[in-house]
């Protein structure tokens, strides 16, 4: 499927040169030359890359910057005919992957869109592949994260740690000194019970409030994730 552009560029030329380099390299595009339709575009609809002009009216290239960071990575480019340094750094440091100084090349424009959303795709690869599915739970090591059917669940440090290193181990029956040893510490000191105290709070936490049977009891032996 060809990635979406969208030129938000109030010169009408510029903006029609870059629509038409971008489709025949095959991208699909959109355009729009106003500052607050373009922001209200971005946060209801969905784009691969944004090409921001800074100067725009009714909101500024860096304002509408400033904004999607708070609720999207997408990758943005910043577009400008000024090329003063304070500007290139106020840009990036709102969060832009980059910042093109008019007038440019079409071909070292048409590069950096390309790098940055081969580096934007392969993030959302990683991030993808770093998490572990059981069933309708789901955990984010990267993030410390763990949502079962959406919903995020309130985990302490030691609940997540337990949990994690039973999704790691899936299926794999887990002794109570295997799980001490790794969640608590070689030198922990302390009642042994304490795993089968944190045990029960995963499942007050996950299996009892969803009604699907997560983690699993070899008796003897010690606990298990299956899915």
């Amino acid at each position: 499927m060809a990635e979406k552009i969208f030129i938000v560029e109030d010169e009408r030329s510029i903006a029609r040169l870059l629509q038409l380099t971008l489709e025949r390299e095959g991208f699909k595009t959109a355009i729009e030359s106003n500052g607050r339709r373009a922001y209200e575009r971005i946060i209801q609809e969905k784009y691969d890359l944004i090409l921001l002009d800074v100067m725009l009216p009714e909101m500024d290239g860096m304002e509408i910057c400033k904004r999607v960071r708070e609720v999207s990575d997408v990758p943005i480019i910043m577009l400008t005919a000024r090329d003063e340094i304070r500007d290139k750094v106020e840009g990036l440091d709102l969060g832009a992957n980059d910042y093109v100084t008019k007038p440019f090349a079409g071909e070292e424009l048409l590069a950096r869109i390309r790098g940055i959303l081969r580096r934007h795709n392969e993030r959302l690869r990683d991030a993808e592949e770093k998490r572990y599915v059981i069933k309708n739970m789901i955990l984010y090591p990267e993030r410390y994260e763990v949502t079962v059917k959406g919903e995020k669940i309130d985990l302490t440090h030691k609940e997540y740690a337990l949990l994690k290193y039973l999704v790691e181990n899936k299926r794999n029956v887990l002794s109570r000194d295997q799980i001490l040893q790794t969640v608590w510490g070689y030198d922990y000191i302390g009642d042994t019970n304490v795993v089968d105290v944190y045990i029960s709070y995963l499942r007050t936490k996950i299996d009892d409030r969803f009604g699907e049977k997560y983690i699993h009891t070899t008796r003897g032996v010690g606990y298990a994730i299956k899915d």
